[in-house]
């Protein structure tokens, strides 16, 4: 279940990262709410995760998941750079969290 817990924390924190975009751009309270409850649940449910989760484990796999899935918003809703190059160390960022779960 503490793995479910991290993805979900990982999943808000991209929900948190793609807020703060939308909070620059239209600066409403509707926005502000939105990134507070997203920041709010990924803590919540890093917090689940690292009950049964070491921390250096489950802070690498919850930031990659955010700062990835972060990029990928970004390329996705947001018309930024679509580079190879950037693509190929979103997939780096993927691979150590996979390997991280391997070996964890």
């Amino acid at each position: 279940m503490s793995w479910i817990f991290l993805i979900i924390a990982g999943i808000f924190e991209m929900l948190g990262v793609g807020s703060i975009n939308r909070f620059n751009q239209m600066k409403d309270k509707k926005s502000l709410a939105l990134l507070i409850l997203a920041f709010a649940g990924s803590f919540l449910f890093l917090y689940l995760a690292m009950k049964q989760l070491p921390m250096g484990v489950s802070y690498a796999i919850w930031t990659g998941i955010g700062a990835a899935g972060g990029a990928i918003l970004g390329m996705i809703f947001y018309g930024e750079s679509r580079d190879w190059r950037r693509i190929l160390f979103i997939g780096v960022i993927l691979l150590s969290v996979i390997g991280l779960k391997l070996i964890g």
